[in-house]
C-alpha cells in the first residue's frame, strides 16, 4: 500500500543521503538545498558584470532586460513549491543529465535548479526525463521503480505518498495527495496543475510545435490549464525559434485574463502576450457603438470576407491612356494595353492590395527599361527604380491602382446603399443588406459609432491591402463563441505558425457561435488540426455537474457529458424562495453568508440585470465584495459575478442567483440555457441554487 507519510513517521529511506534515517527530513532537507541553490543561481545572474562586454548602450539596455528577466525568473516563491515529485528509476537514463549508476532520481518541480557544480538538484517537469512523472503506471512504468508525490501546507513539506510501479504487491490507488491538491481551496487567481497533470492532459501539453490542437472541454476538465501548461512547454522545447516569432494568448474578456495571468509566471514565463479578440483588432479605430445581435451575426458571416474583398479591388480601374515618361531629350512611351496587361497579372496573382500597388510602378518602370535598352542604352536597377518615381508614372498609378483606406471602405459599405449592393449581390441577401447599413450614415471614420463587429471588418480589410503578422504560437481560449469572421482575425495572426484551440460547444453563448469545430478550425486556416476530446472532470463534483449535464441535450445535443472524478455529498442544494424579490434577495445574502463560513472563494452568480439589486443588498447587510478577476482579499473572499463573465472563472462555493433570469436575460432560450450551463459549473465544492420563479422546464423535467 502507498505510504502516506506525517511529520511524525521515520520509516528509514533507504536511498537517503543525508544520513538520516527519517525520510521526511531528507526531503526537507533537499528541499532546503534547492532553495539554496536556487538563491545561488539568483545571486550569479545578479553579479554579471556587462559593462565591458557590450559595443554600445543600445547592445548594454537590451543585454541588461534579459539578465533582468532571467532575475525574475529564478525567483522564489514561499509558497510555490520547488518540487512537487520525485521519480526513482530502475537504471540509469540516457542523456547528458543521467550518466552514473543504476537507480538515478530526480526531483520534479516547476523550473531547473542546479548546484555550484552544475549538478542538477530539480528537473524541470517539462524535460523528457520528468514525462515518466505523468505517464508512467503499472502497466506501463517506463523504467520508474518509485514515483513519490509531495504535500505542502504554507510552503512547508508535510508529507509525502509513494507509488512502487514495478510491485506486484502493492495494489491500485487513487493518490490522497494528487486528490487534496486538486481539491485545494481557490483563493485568488488560476493556478498552475503542474503537480496534478493527467495522463491525456500531457499527452496534449507536449504534442508538437508544428500542429494545431482543438481541445473540446467540459467544464472541469482542465482545457484552459491544459492550454496554458502547452504553452509553457512550447516555450521550454523551442525557446530560441518562439522568441523570434512570439506567442500569445487570447481569452474571451480582460476579467478571465486576469484571472489567468499568473500562471506562466510561476511556470517561469514571463514573456508571453495576452489580449482579447477586440484587443487584436482595435487597432485604428474606436469601438463605441454595439450592433443588434441579427446585425451582429450577419457581420461576423464569413461572406462578409468575399464582400470586403471585391469593394477593396473595386478601386482599381482600366487604364484609358499611355504613360509617357520624359527623361532628357527622350520620350518613352508605354500603352494602354501594356498597362492593363500588368494589372491583369497583378489581379490573377492574388496579391495584397497594397503590395500589388507597390509593384505597378516597378512594371511600368520594368517596361520603360526594355525600351531603353532596344534602343542601345544601358540603364541599371537605379534607372528604373527613378522611373518608377516619374510623376506620369505616379500619377498612372493613382489612377489605376491608387492606395486605399481600409476603414474608409468599410463606412462606405455601411454608409452607401448602392455600393454595398454592387459587391454583396450574390452573396448577401436583400434583408442582409438592410441589417448592414446604418439608419443614419457617418461623415468620417473618426465621427462613426463602430462596434465591435466593425473592427473585425476593418482588420479583414487592412489584411486584404497589406499582410497581418503572424506568430509562432496562438492560444485560443473559449473558442466556441467566436464568429467566423473573429476566427479568420485569429487566424491571420498564426497563418504561418500554429495554434491551441480550447473551447466547448455547449457553452457557447453568442448568437453566432460556432456549432462544430470542424467548422470553426476552416475558418481560422487550421482545418488540419487535431481536435482532443477531454471527458474527465477534476474540478467539478460529481452532483453538481450531473445536475447541469441536464442541460446538454437541449443546448448541445450528441456531445458527452463530463464523468466527474471527484465524490462530494452534499455539494448541491437547490432551493425554491417563497414571497417576492425581497424575499429572494435576502436569502441570496443569507446563502454568501453560510458559505463564507467555509474555507475559500464564494460567488456569486446572476443574471446581469440583477447585479446593483444584489449588490445593494451585500452592500446593506454589510459584505464587501469583489468584481471577476480581482483576487480574494482577507476582507473579502465574495465576488459579484455577472452570468455573462463567469465563463472560464471558478470559486469553491457558487451561490445561483435567479436561474429563469439567466436564461431570460439572453437574446434566445438556447443561448440562455447554454449560459445557464455555464454559472452551474463554476462550483469547486458545493452550489447553492435559490429562485422564486419556476426553474427552467428542462431541469425540472430531467
Amino acid at each position: 500500500m502507498p505510504a502516506h507519510v506525517a511529520e511524525s513517521d521515520s520509516t528509514p529511506d533507504p536511498t537517503s543521503t543525508t544520513g538520516t534515517t527519517d525520510p521526511l527530513a531528507h526531503e526537507r532537507a533537499h528541499l532546503a538545498a534547492s532553495r539554496a541553490a536556487l538563491r545561488g543561481m539568483r545571486e550569479d545572474v545578479q553579479a554579471l558584470d556587462i559593462r565591458d562586454v557590450t559595443a554600445n548602450w543600445v547592445n548594454a539596455a537590451v543585454l541588461q532586460s534579459q539578465i533582468d528577466d532571467r532575475i525574475k525568473a529564478l525567483a522564489d516563491l514561499s509558497h510555490t513549491p520547488l518540487f512537487f515529485g520525485r521519480l526513482d528509476y530502475l537504471h540509469a537514463v540516457g542523456g547528458e543529465l543521467a550518466e552514473g549508476a543504476d537507480g538515478e532520481r530526480f526531483y520534479i518541480g516547476r523550473r531547473h535548479v542546479h548546484d555550484a557544480a552544475g549538478d542538477p538538484m530539480v528537473i524541470d517537469w517539462r524535460a523528457p526525463v520528468s514525462q515518466p512523472y505523468y505517464q508512467a503506471s503499472r502497466t506501463s512504468p517506463q523504467d520508474v521503480g518509485l514515483r513519490r508525490r509531495f504535500g505542502y501546507t504554507g510552503g512547508e513539506l508535510t508529507a509525502y505518498e509513494d507509488e512502487h510501479l514495478t510491485d506486484p504487491a502493492e495494489a491500485e490507488h487513487t493518490s490522497r495527495l494528487l486528490q487534496a491538491e486538486i481539491e485545494r481551496p481557490r483563493v485568488g487567481p488560476m493556478r498552475d496543475i503542474v503537480a496534478t497533470i493527467q495522463p491525456e492532459q500531457d499527452e496534449i501539453v507536449r504534442s508538437g510545435l508544428g500542429g494545431t490542437v482543438c481541445v473540446q472541454g467540459g467544464p472541469g476538465t482542465g482545457k484552459t490549464a491544459v492550454g496554458l501548461h502547452r504553452v509553457a512547454y512550447l516555450l521550454y522545447a523551442h525557446r530560441e525559434r518562439l522568441a523570434r516569432t512570439g506567442t500569445l494568448v487570447i481569452g474571451p474578456n480582460r476579467s478571465f485574463l486576469h484571472y489567468i495571468e499568473q500562471v506562466l509566471p510561476a511556470l517561469g514565463e514571463l514573456e508571453v502576450k495576452q489580449a482579447t479578440v477586440d484587443d487584436l483588432v482595435r487597432t485604428g479605430v474606436e469601438v463605441r457603438g454595439e450592433d443588434e445581435a441579427a446585425t451582429a451575426v450577419v457581420k461576423g458571416d464569413a461572406r462578409m470576407a468575399e464582400v470586403l474583398r471585391r469593394a477593396i479591388r473595386s478601386h482599381v480601374t482600366a487604364p484609358v491612356e499611355p504613360v509617357v515618361v520624359v527623361r532628357g531629350s527622350r520620350r518613352w512611351r508605354v500603352p494602354a494595353y501594356e498597362i492593363q496587361e500588368m494589372v491583369d497579372e497583378l489581379l490573377a496573382r492574388d496579391m495584397r492590395y497594397g503590395a500589388a500597388h507597390e509593384a505597378l510602378p516597378q512594371r511600368i518602370a520594368h517596361a520603360v527599361l526594355v525600351r531603353m535598352e532596344e534602343a542601345g542604352e544601358a540603364p541599371d536597377d537605379r534607372v528604373q527604380n527613378a522611373v518608377a518615381r516619374n510623376p506620369a508614372v505616379k500619377a498612372a498609378v493613382k489612377t489605376v491602382w491608387p492606395a486605399v483606406d481600409p476603414a474608409k471602405v468599410v463606412l462606405r459599405l455601411l454608409s452607401d446603399a448602392e455600393f454595398l449592393a454592387a459587391h454583396a449581390g450574390g452573396l448577401l441577401s436583400e434583408e442582409e443588406q438592410k441589417r448592414l447599413l446604418w439608419a443614419k450614415p457617418a461623415r468620417s471614420v473618426k465621427s462613426a459609432k463602430w462596434s465591435a463587429a466593425d473592427a473585425v471588418l476593418i482588420d479583414e480589410a487592412g489584411d486584404l491591402v497589406a499582410r497581418t503578422h503572424s506568430l509562432g504560437h496562438v492560444v485560443l481560449d473559449e473558442a466556441q463563441d467566436l464568429s467566423p469572421m473573429q476566427y479568420r482575425a485569429v487566424g491571420r495572426r498564426c497563418s504561418t505558425g500554429s495554434a491551441t484551440v480550447l473551447g466547448d460547444l455547449a457553452q457557447g453563448t453568442t448568437p453566432w457561435s460556432t456549432e462544430s469545430w470542424g467548422e470553426a478550425l476552416f475558418h481560422l486556416g487550421k482545418a488540419d488540426a487535431v481536435v482532443e476530446e477531454l471527458t474527465a472532470g477534476f474540478r467539478v463534483p460529481r452532483e453538481v455537474i450531473a445536475y447541469a449535464s441536464r442541460l446538454l441535450p437541449a443546448i448541445s445535443p450528441g456531445l458527452a457529458a463530463v464523468e466527474s472524478v471527484r465524490e462530494s455529498p452534499g455539494s448541491l442544494a437547490v432551493r425554491e424562495v417563497p414571497g417576492g424579490a425581497a424575499e429572494l434577495d435576502a436569502a441570496v445574502v443569507a446563502a454568501c453568508e453560510e458559505s463564507l463560513h467555509n474555507e475559500g472563494s464564494i460567488g456569486l452568480i446572476a443574471a446581469d440585470a440583477r447585479i446593483p439589486v444584489l449588490g445593494a443588498a451585500l452592500e446593506a447587510a454589510g459584505h464587501a465584495y469583489l468584481s471577476p478577476g480581482e483576487e480574494t482579499t482577507a476582507e473579502s473572499r465574495l465576488t459579484l459575478v455577472p452570468a455573462s463573465l463567469a465563463k472560464g472563472l471558478e470559486y469553491d462555493y457558487v451561490v445561483l442567483d435567479e436561474p429563469g433570469a439567466v436564461v431570460d436575460g439572453e437574446p434566445d432560450e438556447r443561448t440562455g440555457l447554454r449560459r445557464l450551463y455555464v454559472a452551474l459549473t463554476r462550483a469547486v465544492s458545493g452550489l447553492t441554487v435559490l429562485h422564486a420563479a419556476p426553474l427552467p422546464e428542462v431541469l425540472v423535467q430531467a
